[in-house]
């Protein structure tokens, strides 16, 4: 074999390996996503108002490096200062209220340049989903599901991600809201990989819970890595719940096609308050091909 054939095939080889290589590093890239009740803008919190912890919230997402958040009690004028303490970030989502902007969001926040949202919408947790405004079973609130089909600019890849918020007091609304929640999220991903984050009002053992996680394609991410961070419980009340009565309410659900890196719960004091009265969650994840 002449030395020039030799060569070329050592090229030839060079390249396929380069090629093999940029292709699991672009198929394994890293996707931060964060779950984050930020309670609601309310005087009566006192030391613990959203004026209080709005700088310290924004910062978080840039801190942690996050790629897209699903948020839960965001009133517009939070929306609003999330999105300019955090410029990189856009938002789809509406107030539950009227489909516009009145009432709770449940917005998911996604970094810009790296994301197109190539379809989104929203559906209400009660009997007439397509109703903006329309409260389901005994739930005391209206509830909402905000969702969005995203592509990842750099790699192509598409996902479904759905956040919500389910009912606090109606027992009959939480466990019909889990079951409208994944038959929609599975005709809305199509067959797409899917995240659902949310505040389900639920521990895990509890029934509206246990009908995702058992629903056979959606899985808690929490329990799919050894690499775990942070307590076992999400809701504290600003740190005045007593910490053996602390519920974990908050998850981030994944389907099949990711695979878990990491998962954080963040517990921090921030001056004389907190980031909220709930932990904010960070999973890391990938697409599996």
């Amino acid at each position: 074999m002449s030395i020039n054939l030799v060569n070329y095939m050592k090229s030839k080889a060079f390249f396929l390996l380069f090629l093999v290589m940029v292709g699991f590093s672009v198929c394994g890239q890293p996707l931060r996503v964060m779950t984050f009740n930020i309670r609601l803008d309310h005087e009566g919190d006192g030391q613990h108002n959203w004026r209080y912890r709005k700088v310290e919230a924004s910062k978080l997402l840039k801190d942690k490096s996050i790629d897209i958040v699903g948020t839960q009690e965001v009133l517009k004028n939070q929306l609003d200062d999330l999105l300019d303490g955090a410029s990189d970030f856009a938002s789809v989502g509406v107030g539950r209220f009227d489909g516009k902007e009145a009432g709770e969001y449940s917005a998911i926040l996604y970094r810009k340049d790296k994301f197109l949202v190539e379809e989104s919408g929203n559906f209400w947790l009660s009997e007439s989903p397509s109703n903006a405004g329309s409260k389901g079973w005994d739930a005391a609130c209206e509830r909402i599901v905000t969702w969005a089909r995203f592509k990842d600019v750099e790699t192509g890849k598409q996902f479904v991600f759905l956040n919500t918020h389910f009912d606090h007091v109606g027992v009959m609304a939480r466990k019909n809201s889990a079951l409208l929640l994944v038959e929609k999220a599975k005709i809305i991903a199509g067959g797409l990989p899917v995240i659902v984050s949310g505040d389900f009002n639920g521990e895990p053992k509890s029934e509206p819970v246990e009908i995702i996680r058992n629903s056979g394609w959606l899985f808690d991410s929490g329990t799919l890595t050894n690499s775990k961070t942070g307590p076992g419980w999400s809701f504290h009340d600003f740190g005045r719940l007593p910490e053996n009565e602390r519920p974990l309410i908050d998850f981030i659900f994944i389907s099949a096609r990711f695979q878990v890196d990491s998962y954080e719960n963040i517990f921090e004091s921030i001056g004389d308050t907190y980031y909220s009265d709930h932990n904010p969650i960070i999973v890391q994840i990938r697409f599996k091909e």
